[in-house]
């Protein structure tokens, strides 16, 4: 089977740095994978995408040196299912905010006996002959946590069996904690909050992931978040095309 080339880094604790692909293209997922990103996240919650696109977009990205993973819509046994037979090597499963959640969410992702996984996949021949054998192994599964409910319970929800690691959602983190983040007290409180859930990471030796931007990457990576989105499709086109036009519009009003 395709060796998990991001998990093994995570793994060694080094980071995975990706991107996110969200305009249900293909095309563009297996560009930014072609970039050099270690993984390459499909994002069907928020992104246009459905079933076969998914799994092209899983094609394409192997193109690359990029791992294939989704965000899928919810922590749905069946939606998990489907992004995994189609090719997906890593899952993130939003809005975990329980223990309970995260069993649902582990169960759906591995093959008995370490999970619940249906036998059948159809979509992901493309990883290798060996596949059933060897997914266990090489799958990844991510767990969000982005409410104050799940900070709370962090210790709970990351001691389950089959959890990797976690995905912070700071902007969801932030509305569900009431804090206003460009204030010097919203921030440090919300700053806490997720220093609480990197610490419950280290403890349980579980992988510590979060959302970024491209101005808070570096200082993520340097506080020890070794799972972490840094771009997508969207803002690689809307931080070129604004900047080159402005460039270019000075020197045709000249």
């Amino acid at each position: 089977m395709k060796k998990n080339t991001a998990l093994e880094r995570m793994l060694q604790g080094k980071p995975a740095i990706g991107a996110a692909a969200a305009f249900g293209s293909p095309l563009a997922a297996e560009l930014l994978s072609l970039a050099g990103y270690d993984f390459i996240l499909v994002d069907n919650q928020h992104g246009v995408w459905d079933d076969n696109l998914s799994m092209q977009a899983f094609h394409s990205i192997c193109l690359g040196p990029a791992i294939p993973m989704a965000r899928v819509q919810q922590n749905d046994f069946g939606a998990i299912g489907r992004l995994l037979d189609r090719g997906a090597m890593g899952i993130v499963v939003p809005l975990v905010n329980s223990e309970a959640d995260a069993q649902a969410a582990a169960d759906a992702m591995r093959y008995p006996p370490r999970g619940g996984r249906s036998k059948g996949p159809l979509g992901c021949s493309f990883l290798g002959a060996d596949y059933m054998d060897k997914a266990n192994e090489e799958l990844f599964l991510a767990v969000q946590i982005e409410s104050i409910q799940a900070v709370e319970r962090a210790e709970e929800i990351l001691g389950v069996d089959g959890v990797d690691g976690c995905w912070i959602g700071p902007s969801d983190l932030a509305a569900t904690m009431g804090v206003d983040i460009s204030t010097p007290k919203g921030a440090e409180e919300h700053q806490a909050a997720v220093m609480r859930v990197l610490a419950a990471c280290r403890k349980l030796n579980k992988i510590p992931g979060i959302a970024c931007t491209e101005d808070n990457a570096a200082d993520r990576i340097r506080s020890g978040f070794i799972y972490v989105n840094v771009a997508s499709d969207a803002s690689c086109l809307m931080s070129n095309a604004p900047a080159t036009l402005k460039r270019l519009r000075a020197v045709a009003d000249e």
